[in-house]
Order: structure tokens, then C-alpha cells, then sequence
């Protein structure tokens, strides 16, 4: 969610510097958001625990096995 205000408040801040230092406030503000963990926590999957049956699996992990696992050297 974004903050509006702190968003005004952080572009008055960053417009009063030189170029240079934007620039560095910018690598910065990248680096934070790569740094920012994606997916999704474990304990949200838990309840998924123990849904999918084992016939349903194996069937799962054969399909994968048949058709990713290829390589097809004429294909590029």
C-alpha cells in the first residue's frame, strides 16, 4: 500500500539533491526491493497439508517426468 504522503514527502527530500546523490538514493531504493522476500510464507501453505492424494501425486510427478524432462535438439 502506498503511503502518499510519505511518497510526497520522500520526492520533496530526493529533489533537493544533486543528480548524483539521486542516483544513489535510486540504487538504493532498487536494492530494497530486490531484497524484499516474494512467494509466499510456509505457514500460509500448511493448511494445503496433506490435500492432494497419493494416486493423484504419482499421476502428478509422472506427467512432469514424461513431458518436461525432454530435450529436443531440433527445437530451436
Amino acid at each position: 500500500m502506498v503511503d502518499m504522503r510519505m511518497q510526497e514527502e520522500l520526492l520533496t527530500q530526493v529533489g533537493q539533491l544533486p543528480s548524483g546523490l539521486q542516483r544513489r538514493v535510486l540504487d538504493f531504493a532498487v536494492a530494497l526491493v530486490q531484497s524484499v522476500p516474494k512467494g509466499t510464507p510456509s505457514q500460509d501453505l500448511l493448511r494445503f497439508a496433506g490435500v492432494l492424494k497419493p494416486e493423484d501425486a504419482r499421476a502428478m510427478i509422472e506427467a512432469i517426468e514424461q513431458g518436461c524432462e525432454q530435450v529436443d535438439s531440433d527445437g530451436w
